[in-house]
């Protein structure tokens, strides 16, 4: 929403330069293309096409017949929290239950953050955590980790980036958007740093853990001597294909989730009953089904990944976690050219919308999300192709 200034509407200065994400942007615009009868592939966005599977749909029907529809804790249901602690071999009181990762994530921002704090973030980051640290008055200090180093933070840029105002490290692995995974060695190598700066406190993005193609290593498994500053997030939406259901939940020391059960109390109060319950069942139930499905989408990685490589101009990272892939695109650009230009041209010239790396720090790439199905994913990366020709030929 815009000032108006005749009608009186002022904005709050700390919603300077916040609008809506860039994805979100795509996706309706590409909606609003398919709705004027353009035929659009979208591989945009970071839902899984499997179904919420249907023992988890039983549970959360059980629930609500069952009269599990009343006000819940605000740190959420007991028996879920505790089903997650035990998971992470800690306390109740360690563990808070939120609606999706995402208010997690604003829960500790907003719980800790004073003005000119400053958060440390590798780039490529998942869109969202810069702006959730400015409106909690935050400062995000973005260190750029390029595609040779694996889109990983090396610990000589995490020590060069920490001031004495460093508050938190934001990591992210497997990772949103470029599918990097921190070896145990590689989290070893920087919590060592981590060491030597006690006021920095670390927020563990795990929500992809569950969906890693090589051996997933959580931070507090390989720094439990950081476990007293270390907040893990994590949730059911990805691997369980539960995005709808918005449940997410934090680990960390019992200070600090008091402090954010305190924030959420006063904002969306305790998670939905329901998706609790839904949630505890899939924590609970036979993750075979996991397995499945990571194998399903790590066969679609490779079917991406081989055909990103083929097509001119463009070079593909094979990515160890999630979803998505985060090829660069930079050898196509120039002359005043951007990401951001050459993703507009898919969507409106080729019918496939994927999104810029500029929308997570790190211009010159584009993510393509691959949790769509073979049908959809060959479309669109013959229609990638096909335009990347076109224009190399002139046309």
């Amino acid at each position: 929403m815009l000032d108006d200034p005749a009608g009186g509407f002022r904005r709050a200065g700390r919603l300077t330069g916040l609008d809506l994400s860039e994805i979100v942007r795509i996706s309706e615009r590409a909606a609003l293309l398919r709705a004027e009868g353009r035929d659009v592939v979208t591989l945009s966005t970071g839902e899984p096409d499997f179904p919420t599977p249907d023992f988890v749909i039983d549970a959360a029907l059980a629930a609500a017949r069952g009269g599990q529809t009343r006000y819940p804790p605000t740190a959420g249901n007991a028996d879920l929290r505790a089903a997650i602690a035990e998971d992470h071999g800690r306390q109740l009181a360690e563990v808070m239950v939120s609606t999706g990762a995402k208010q997690v994530l604003a829960n500790a921002l907003l719980a800790t953050l004073d003005p000119g704090d400053e958060v440390i973030m590798p780039t490529p980051f998942w869109t969202s955590y810069a702006d959730m640290v400015r409106i909690a008055g935050g400062t995000d200090v973005q260190v750029a980790c390029p595609m040779e180093d694996g889109f990983k933070l090396s610990p000589a840029a995490l020590e060069a980036a920490i001031t004495p105002r460093t508050r938190w490290l934001m990591l992210n692995s497997p990772s949103n958007p470029s599918g990097a995974v921190y070896s145990a060695s590689e989290i070893a190598a920087l919590a060592e740093v981590l060491d030597r700066h006690p006021q920095v406190w670390i927020i563990s993005d795990e929500i992809y853990a569950h969906l890693s193609y090589v051996r997933f290593a959580s931070f507090t498994a390989v720094a439990p001597q950081l476990a007293h500053r270390t907040l893990i997030v994590n949730g059911v939406s990805k691997a369980w294909a539960m995005t709808g259901w918005r449940i997410g939940w934090g680990v960390g020391p019992a200070p600090l989730i008091k402090a954010m059960t305190a924030v959420q109390g006063q904002s969306t109060s305790g998670a939905c009953t329901v998706a609790q319950a839904a949630a505890l069942a899939a924590l609970t139930g036979d993750r075979a089904l996991l397995d499945d499905r990571r194998a399903a989408f790590r066969a679609r990685r490779d079917r991406v990944v081989a055909a990103l490589d083929a097509m001119p101009g463009l070079s593909c990272l094979e990515p160890d976690g999630a979803f998505y892939v985060f090829p660069s695109c930079a050898a196509l650009l120039g002359d005043g050219r951007s990401d951001g230009d050459f993703c507009a041209a898919l969507l409106e010239q080729a019918g496939v919308a994927v999104v810029p790396g500029r929308a997570f720090g790190l211009p010159g790439h584009f993510r393509l999300s691959f949790a769509y199905s073979e049908a959809e994913l060959d479309e669109g990366l013959a229609r990638i192709g096909a335009a990347i020709e076109t224009e190399q030929a002139g046309g």
